[in-house]
């Protein structure tokens, strides 16, 4: 809404500028149509003088209105409009002060009527500059009170400028008597109390400027957003100075090529380690016959001689029993006549070393020596026996008679010995 209200201001202020442009040419026309008749139907005293001086006129008056619509940008459209039409009433002023005859009773001639011309000017721009602060602090308070004051003041205003202008103008030509300056003078209290009510209000009622919050100056800006391409996503690239690279903006490729850095490492790279791999103990196969007789109970026939299981039934493996069941070695196992060593048999004890005696001090009876439990005898290797004369070798064991390993835990037991032919 702001937007088209904004751009329906527009307009209206430059119509507003066009129509005071367009009043001011229409004044100068008129003013220039004015002197030509006097200088037609006058006489000819000073004709020349006049028409110099009312081409100096209207000269001056194009500049001023052209500095006016120069202005008018910078100025609200009421300001401009009241500027220009103070100028437009200096300039029919002036007109009448040169083309006026001179009066019987004027004594002071043209330097008179310039001076007055002068103080003309000064009292419309008095106005428009009491215009110009009174509109404003009429706008900070506004009540139904205040905007009564602030029209009937600017009326006032006007009707005592516009009395001031006409004596200045015509001051020999009408007779002005006294109830005239008595208006002059009531005007001119009543615009001023008007004019001095408003700041009153204000001051007394007026909401007061909250002052602005301390904004400490130590607190970072905000950082500028970087900025991006087209997408609003991608941002632009950077160039060697840190600066974005606007070129790329419009070209979409970045001006310098890509740099890339060394990436430095924080801690050194440690040697790859060899990993070796453990090899596995080997396991006892799994050894099944599919020959094997099957029970009542669906589970596979134990052979014969095999170990009973806690729970009585023949063929259970138990590793306990194989544990606390001694190591046997058959006999003649041996090599190069020497019998196996068992890396498990303890080793033999070390010679015992007697302690040294105890010396008693003097005066005392000495102490017997503790007594020390004589040592196990040790057995001795023992010789083998001599084998007798008329024994006969050892015959050695058959395959199927040699001790077996127990079964893994959930294997099928062995298959039974085959039958003897």
């Amino acid at each position: 809404m702001s937007e088209v209200n904004g751009t329906n201001a527009k307009p209206q202020a430059s119509l507003l500028i066009r129509g005071a442009i367009w009043i001011a040419i229409g004044a100068l026309i008129a003013a220039a149509l004015v002197c030509v008749v006097w200088v037609l139907i006058g006489d000819q005293n000073g004709i020349i003088g006049r028409a110099f001086l009312t081409i100096l006129l209207l000269a001056g008056f194009a500049g001023i209105a052209i500095l006016e619509a120069g202005l008018a940008t910078r100025r609200p459209d009421w300001l401009a409009l009241a500027s220009m039409i103070t100028w437009i009433v200096a300039l029919i002023a002036g007109a009448i002060k040169i083309w006026l005859p001179e009066e019987p009773e004027e004594y002071t001639g043209g330097v008179g009527r310039f001076f007055m011309l002068l103080v003309i000017i000064g009292v419309l721009q008095l106005a428009l500059l009491h215009v110009r602060l009174f509109v404003p602090a009429a706008q900070r308070y506004v009540t139904t009170f205040t905007r009564v004051i602030y029209y009937v003041t600017l009326a006032m205003l006007v009707l005592l400028v516009a009395m001031l202008v006409i004596y200045l103008t015509l001051p020999d030509t009408f007779r002005y008597g006294d109830l005239y300056w008595r208006f002059v003078v009531a005007l001119a209290i009543l615009t001023a109390v008007g004019t001095t009510l408003i700041p009153l209000l204000n001051a007394l009622f007026a909401p007061k400027k909250q002052p602005a919050a301390f904004a400490p100056g130590g607190a970072p800006a905000a950082a500028a957003p970087w900025p991006t391409y087209a997408d609003g996503a991608t941002p632009l690239p950077v160039m060697p100075d840190g600066s974005p690279d606007w070129n790329a903006y419009y070209t979409g490729r970045p001006s310098m090529p890509a740099q890339s850095y060394p990436q430095q490492q924080s801690f050194p790279a440690l040697p790859p380690q060899e990993h070796f791999a453990t090899p596995a103990a080997p396991q006892a196969p799994l050894v099944s016959s599919p020959d094997a007789p099957i029970g009542a109970d669906g589970l596979p026939v134990p052979p014969a001689g095999a170990p009973a299981a806690p729970d009585g039934i023949a063929g259970d493996w138990n590793p306990t029993a194989a544990e606390e069941a001694p190591a046997q070695t058959p006999e003649g196992a041996q090599s190069g006549g020497h019998a196996a060593v068992d890396p498990f048999a303890p080793s033999p004890e070390a010679p015992h070393v007697p302690a040294p005696p105890v010396v008693a001090p003097e005066g005392e009876a000495p102490v017997p020596p503790a007594p020390v439990p004589p040592a196990p005898a040790t057995p001795g290797p023992q010789a083998p026996a001599a084998p007798d004369e008329g024994a006969q070798p050892p015959v050695p064991p058959r395959p199927d008679e040699l001790p077996t390993a127990p079964p893994a835990p959930g294997a099928f037991p062995p298959p039974p010995p085959a039958p003897r032919r």
